[in-house]
């Protein structure tokens, strides 16, 4: 494995030895795996979870690492292309990429949506423009419109759960939140549930239909898989007989990049926030799945996130767990 950057660019079975490996290191330590290695990790957008569990899981390793971000630089870093550097800025990503590169063994880049215009974003631009920077193994931290990290660790949640892959349910809803937020989640569930086999159900109202590039890449895992793809905006016939929920939120395809339409859309859907009633047609073992953060009273109910049904601090945890497999993949295989 060269890169981590995309679940697609893996074999099922390569995938399968990552969450072997993972399970392995959650059982059984290795603390001087990638002793002298070094991780570099650019944020140029903020974060919690995928800071924080990838320093742990380098650490963890035998490993170092060390985080750079825009706000860190004494100098301002400019990340637009063709732009002429005359305003506070002194460093261009362009420079800075290659030489962060050049202190490490593997670099990690998290550089978001910009939610502006939806072609630029589906195309991933930025992300394969810093990507072409790199001449050590790169990590995706989550791009436009990929979040690997966060699908392999939900795999692995999913698995450790016992949740079948063939004939599983795991339904995917969009839930109110009161910013535009990015596809990457969203893209990357639906992506692995169907890769993984599982019927995959996508819950959402009709505003919130998703780019069909992102639908149809699922549909085509799913195929392959063996699994199968549905939307609806019906909740109840949605949540029938589901396994899992997942809650996230995404901007509105038809309004993508026009903050004021795209609010008066999730506005009219403020009762999209998921309590137990939205588990009555599910099976009764039914459990609930967020990325986090998550907004209580706002995406989900206090008693979901306080009560058994609650998976997301399991799913951060496997974070951790994954990213030091795909972590020894690359630097000590």
């Amino acid at each position: 494995m060269k890169e981590f950057c995309d679940l697609s660019d893996l074999r099922a079975g390569e995938i399968e030895d990552l969450l072997e490996l993972a399970s392995e290191l959650e059982r059984n330590p290795q603390v001087q795996a990638l002793q002298g290695k070094v991780l570099a990790l650019l944020f140029l957008n903020p974060s919690l979870r995928t800071l924080t569990s990838f320093q742990a899981s380098m650490t963890r390793l035998g490993g170092g690492t060390f985080v750079v971000s825009p706000e860190m630089s004494i100098h301002g870093l400019e990340t637009r292309s063709g732009i002429v550097m005359d305003g506070t800025a002194a460093e261009h990503i362009r420079e800075a990429v290659p030489v962060i590169a050049s202190y490490a063994d593997v670099i990690g880049i998290r550089a978001l949506a910009s939610r502006e215009n939806l072609e630029t974003d589906l195309s991933d631009s930025a992300f394969t423009e810093l990507r072409s920077l790199c001449d050590i193994p790169l990590i995706n931290l989550e791009s436009a419109i990929r979040h690997p990290c966060q699908a392999l660790a939900d795999w692995k949640t999913l698995n450790d759960l016992g949740i079948p892959a063939k004939g599983g349910k795991l339904v995917f809803s969009w839930v109110y939140h009161p910013e535009a937020l990015p596809l990457a989640v969203p893209a990357d569930t639906l992506y692995m549930a169907a890769k993984r086999g599982m019927d995959v159900t996508l819950l959402r109202p009709d505003e919130f239909a998703m780019p069909e590039l992102l639908i149809n890449r699922a549909r085509t895992a799913a195929q392959q898989g063996g699994g199968r793809i549905t939307e609806t905006s019906d909740r109840d016939e949605g949540m029938e007989s589901a396994d899992v929920l997942y809650a996230g939120s995404w901007a509105a395809t038809q309004n993508y990049g026009n903050r004021i339409a795209d609010q008066k859309a999730r506005n009219n859907h403020e009762n999209w926030c998921v309590d137990e009633t939205w588990f009555r047609p599910a099976k009764k073992s039914c459990r609930f799945m967020h990325c986090l953060p998550v907004r209580r009273g706002v995406e989900v109910e206090d008693d979901i996130l306080d009560g058994l049904r609650n998976l997301v601090v399991t799913q951060a945890r496997n974070r951790m767990w994954a990213q030091m497999a795909i972590l020894k993949k690359l630097l000590a295989d």
